[in-house]
């Protein structure tokens, strides 16, 4: 086996080794760093979910509360103003959704599917539970999702949903008696539910992963090819030709011309070597025939 071989099957095992490191690690680093770019997106929805409920007690219900004896506006109330601000950017974006999901709410549109059903449950069964985090197939692909407990915490709420009763009779005109109703202090009575798509992350975390390991697989061709182009030139091809020089001085053929004595140090010092065994084999030669 040549020393170009076995120099060539060592370089292509450490490359392999190392394509196979570089490959596991840059695959788990892109996969995380989508996975952390889609609970980002899907944070910044929840939180502009909670600035719009806030916004709403704080800065549009004190205006109309003169209005609110009157007449139930639904525009007042958090989860509606939430739900009804970002459904806006859902007809854009319709991958991206935001749904407060309740077991027993006033609006039908807010009633929890099977799948919202069981967050629910499971933060009523985990009080300390604050934050679910889990992904789901969706008709539009896999989807991440994140849920937060709606906690009745505010006695005002009990106003609307406590017994039909208590509640405004214009509400009562609008959604009915049949539900939003039996609410008690402190009950999580539903999730606020934000979904983010995870398909364009993910697809340029994979489109990133093969561009750099096609760059990688690239440089490595190029740097195969100039180690062999050096290895052919500095040690190989000398190595050859002293070798042919040796077997005619075997022969003796002392007509070759000296061997050259540049390049590297290494080769140059077996060069000089060789020049003075030819010089004194042929000296030798010449002794015996005289």
């Amino acid at each position: 086996m040549g020393i170009r071989l076995k120099f060539n099957i060592v370089l292509v095992a450490v490359f392999l080794a190392g394509l196979a490191l570089a490959a596991w690690t840059s695959h788990e680093l892109l996969q995380r760093n989508a996975k952390d770019e889609i609970l980002r997106n899907g944070r910044l929805m929840m939180e502009t979910a909670a600035a719009i409920r806030g916004y709403t007690i704080s800065q549009v219900r004190p205006h109309l509360e003169a209005q609110l004896s009157r007449t139930f506006l639904p525009q007042t109330v958090p989860a509606y103003a939430a739900t009804e601000t970002l459904g806006a950017l859902q007809k854009k974006y319709p991958d991206y959704g935001y749904k407060e999901a309740t077991l027993n709410p006033t609006n039908p549109r807010n009633r929890a599917t099977d799948w919202e059903t069981d967050i629910v449950t499971s933060f009523r069964n985990a009080d300390a539970t604050k934050e679910i985090i889990g992904e789901r197939e969706t008709p539009t692909g896999r989807s991440l999702f994140i849920a937060r407990p709606i906690q009745i915490g505010n006695q005002d709420c009990l106003v609307c949903h406590s017994s039909p009763a208590a509640a405004p009779k214009s509400m009562l005109t609008l959604y009915g008696e049949a539900n939003g109703f039996g609410w008690k202090m402190n009950e999580i009575i539903g999730a606020q539910v934000v979904s983010v798509p995870m398909s364009v992350p993910v697809e340029n975390a994979k489109r990133t992963f093969v561009t750099f390991m096609a760059c990688l697989f690239a440089v490595f061709a190029v740097l195969f090819i100039a180690l062999n182009l050096m290895l052919n030139w500095m040690i190989v091809r000398p190595i050859m030709t002293m070798a042919r020089s040796a077997d005619s001085v075997s022969t003796g053929d002392f007509a070759i011309p000296e061997f050259s004595e540049r390049g590297t140090k290494e080769i140059a010092t077996l060069g000089a070597a060789f020049n003075r065994m030819r010089r004194s084999l042929e000296k030798a030669m010449q002794m015996i025939e005289s």
